[in-house]
C-alpha cells in the first residue's frame, strides 16, 4: 500500500486523494481559506503551504538514492506547494508549518498580505469567536502590523439580497461564494467585480441574490463578508448554545444547529451528513427559527359550554380521556401527524387499539412543483416516511372531511397537525363535534374548536425519531428547556450548555421564553392511564423507540444507539449493515 509522510509521521492511504484533505482526515491541522472539499480547488489564497519532496532517485539506475544512515535522500521542490492542489504519491514526504520554519513564516507572511487592508471589525463582526480569519491569525499569523497608510475601502452593508448583506472591505477574495452558485446551486448569481485589492463579490447589476440555497454562502465564507440579514447583531457565538438536530421543514430531514440564547432559537445552520445533506441547507430551513419562540401556548385549555377557559395538566389529561370514554369507539377519528415523531405516532396507534376505535391516519402536507430534486421537497413534512413504516396511512381528504361536515364522528383526536388549517375541515364543521388537540402554536386554526387543547413540545422541546423521505432514521435532542422539564429531556439536554438557559441575574434573561408545554409521548400515557388502558414507559422515548423496533419489522434494528448523531438508513440496520 502506498504511504506519505508528514512531519515524521508515515501514513498509509489508498486511491487518489489531495494532501490538504488528506491531512485534515488524519486530523493534521493545516490552515486554509479557499479550499471547500465539495467545490473546485483555485489555490488562492497560499495559507496551506507545505513543503513537499521525494525520495531522490539515480538517474542512471533509478535505485533511491540514501545517505549515509540508510535513509532515502529527500528532494524537495524548489518552492512550497499549496498542499490543496497537490496528490498524493507513494513515497512523499510533507513538511508543514511544525517542522519547517520556511513553511512557518511563509504562513505567517501570508496572513500579514491578507489582513493589509482587512478592517479590524472583530468587536462589532457577527464572525467573531468562529472566523477562521481571526483564528489562524492568532495561530499563524504576525504580532502586530506594519501598515500604517490608509486602506482600501469598499461598499459596506450591501444587500445583495433578501437574506444576505455584505461587508466588501472584509473580504480575502476566497472566492468560495462565486463557486457555491457556480459550481453547487448552479444560480451563477455572484461574480468577483474589480481587479486586485478592489475586487468583491457581487450581483451583476439588476440581479438579485435570491438564490434559494443563498445562505450557504454565509456558512462558508471564511470572514464576516457575507452576513445574514435577519441575524445580524443579534447575538455572539459564545452567549448561545448549539444542539446537532434536524430540520422539519420538508422530507428531506436535513441535518442542522439549533442556536439559543435565553432559550430561543436565533439561527438554524447546517450540520455535515454527507448521507442526506451533505454541507447544505436550504434557506426555507433557515428562515423558520421563529415558529419555535412565537405564539406559543402558555399552557392547557379545556372548553365546557362553548366556553374555553386555562387548566393543569391534570385537569387537561381527565378531560381528554373522559371524552375518549364517553364517545362511540367507531365514532372517534384518531389523526396521527407527519410532523410528529414516531414515538408520538406509535403511542397514537396504542391508544386509538386500546379505544377500539378505527387506526389512525395522517394528512399529508405536499405541494406539487414546490421540490427541486435535491434538498427542497414537494412533502412539507419531516415524518410521513415514518408515519408509512407504522402503518398510518394517508387520509381520504375528500371522504374523511364530509363525514365530519355530517357530524359522523363524536369526537376526532388531532396528534400535532391543524386539520382546520390543512384544509380537511372548515371550523363550522367541528361545532357538534369535541376535538382533543396536540398543538405547537396557538396560530392552529383548530384551536378555537378544541375540547382539550394540550400543548406538545416542537423538535427543537422533544426527544424522538423522525423518518425522511429515504428512509433515513434520525434522532432529535431538546434545544430549548420547557417548564416541568422531565428527566429524559434534562439528561439529553445535557449540563454543559453555554447559555446555561439563563439565571435571573442575567440581563438578557427571561422565563417567560420557557413553554408550558409537554412531549407528545408524556401526553398520550396520561391520557390512556386516565382512560383504563396500560401505557407505562418509565424511560421515555428510548424505550418507546426500542419497542417500535421490536414489535415493527420497518423498524427493526433502529435503536437510538445505532441511530447516533447521523442516523441510519432503516433498511441497512435492518439488515445488519449500519455501523
Amino acid at each position: 500500500m502506498p504511504i506519505v509522510t508528514v512531519d515524521g509521521t508515515t501514513y498509509e492511504y489508498e486511491g487518489e486523494q489531495k494532501l490538504l484533505q488528506f491531512c485534515l482526515n488524519q486530523g493534521i491541522e493545516l490552515p486554509h481559506f479557499c479550499y471547500h472539499p465539495a467545490m473546485s480547488i483555485p489555490a488562492n489564497c497560499r495559507q496551506c503551504l507545505v513543503k513537499v519532496g521525494m525520495p531522490k532517485e539515480d538517474r542512471e539506475t533509478g535505485e533511491v538514492v540514501r545517505n549515509e544512515e540508510g535513509e532515502p535522500e529527500i528532494q524537495y521542490f524548489p518552492q512550497l506547494q499549496a498542499s490543496c492542489t497537490v496528490d498524493l504519491q507513494d513515497g512523499m514526504v510533507v513538511k508543514t508549518h511544525r517542522t519547517s520554519e520556511e513553511v512557518e513564516q511563509a504562513q505567517t507572511d501570508n496572513l500579514e498580505f491578507l489582513l493589509t487592508n482587512h478592517p479590524l471589525d472583530c468587536p462589532i463582526c457577527d464572525q467573531a469567536g468562529h472566523c477562521p480569519l481571526q483564528i489562524q491569525s492568532y495561530k499563524y499569523g504576525p504580532e502586530g502590523s506594519r501598515f500604517e497608510f490608509r486602506k482600501v475601502h469598499k461598499p459596506k452593508r450591501v444587500k445583495l439580497g433578501p437574506r444576505v448583506t455584505l461587508d466588501a472591505e472584509r473580504c480575502i477574495n476566497c472566492t468560495r461564494c462565486t463557486r457555491f452558485t457556480d459550481e453547487v446551486s448552479e444560480s451563477n448569481q455572484l461574480t468577483i467585480a474589480n481587479r486586485g485589492v478592489k475586487n468583491y463579490p457581487i450581483t451583476a447589476p439588476g440581479e438579485t441574490f435570491d438564490d434559494p440555497y443563498s445562505m450557504n454562502t454565509i456558512d462558508i465564507c471564511p470572514v464576516g463578508a457575507l452576513t445574514s440579514s435577519d441575524f445580524r447583531f443579534k447575538a455572539r457565538i459564545w452567549e448561545m448554545s448549539s444542539t446537532p438536530s434536524i430540520t422539519t421543514t420538508n422530507a428531506t430531514g436535513a441535518n442542522c444547529h439549533y442556536w439559543v440564547r435565553d432559550n430561543q432559537v436565533l439561527r438554524i445552520t447546517p450540520r455535515q451528513n454527507m448521507e442526506v445533506n451533505e454541507y447544505w441547507l436550504p434557506d426555507e430551513d433557515r428562515l423558520v427559527y421563529n415558529q419555535f419562540n412565537d405564539n406559543r401556548p402558555e399552557g392547557p385549555h379545556i372548553r365546557r359550554d362553548d366556553t374555553r377557559t386555562q387548566s393543569n395538566w391534570t385537569q387537561a389529561y381527565a378531560r381528554a380521556a373522559s371524552l375518549l370514554g364517553s364517545a362511540d369507539p367507531e365514532r372517534i377519528l384518531f389523526l396521527g401527524s407527519a410532523y410528529a415523531t414516531v414515538e408520538d405516532n406509535y403511542l397514537l396507534t396504542r391508544l386509538a387499539d386500546a379505544v377500539g376505535a378505527d387506526a389512525p391516519r395522517y394528512i399529508p402536507h405536499v405541494e406539487p412543483g414546490a421540490g427541486d430534486d435535491w434538498l427542497i421537497t414537494d412533502d412539507k413534512t419531516p415524518n410521513a416516511e415514518g408515519c408509512e413504516r407504522l402503518g398510518i396511512r394517508p387520509v381520504d381528504e375528500e371522504l374523511v372531511g364530509s363525514r365530519i361536515a355530517s357530524g359522523e364522528y363524536d369526537l376526532v383526536y388531532m396528534l400535532e397537525d391543524d386539520p382546520v388549517g390543512a384544509g380537511l375541515c372548515d371550523a363550522e364543521a367541528l361545532a357538534d363535534t369535541d376535538v382533543v388537540l396536540h398543538y405547537y402554536n396557538t396560530t392552529n386554526e383548530t384551536l378555537p374548536r378544541a375540547t382539550a387543547a394540550l400543548p406538545a413540545a416542537m423538535v427543537v422541546e422533544t426527544v424522538g425519531t423522525y423518518v425522511n423521505q429515504d428512509g433515513h432514521a434520525q434522532r432529535v435532542r431538546p434545544a430549548k428547556e420547557i417548564q416541568g422539564v422531565n428527566r429524559t429531556l434534562m439528561m439529553e439536554m445535557g449540563t454543559n450548555r453555554e447559555d446555561e438557559h439563563g439565571t435571573p441575574f442575567d440581563r438578557w434573561h427571561n422565563d417567560e421564553n420557557r413553554i408550558n408545554c409537554k412531549p407528545s409521548w408524556e401526553i398520550l400515557p396520561e391520557v390512556a392511564r386516565r382512560y383504563g388502558a396500560e401505557m407505562d414507559y418509565p424511560k421515555g422515548p428510548e424505550q418507546i423507540m426500542d419497542e417500535v423496533q421490536s414489535e415493527v419489522d420497518a423498524f427493526e434494528g433502529a435503536t437510538y444507539d445505532a441511530m447516533g448523531l447521523k442516523g441510519v438508513p432503516l433498511e441497512d440496520v435492518a439488515a445488519g449493515e449500519a455501523v
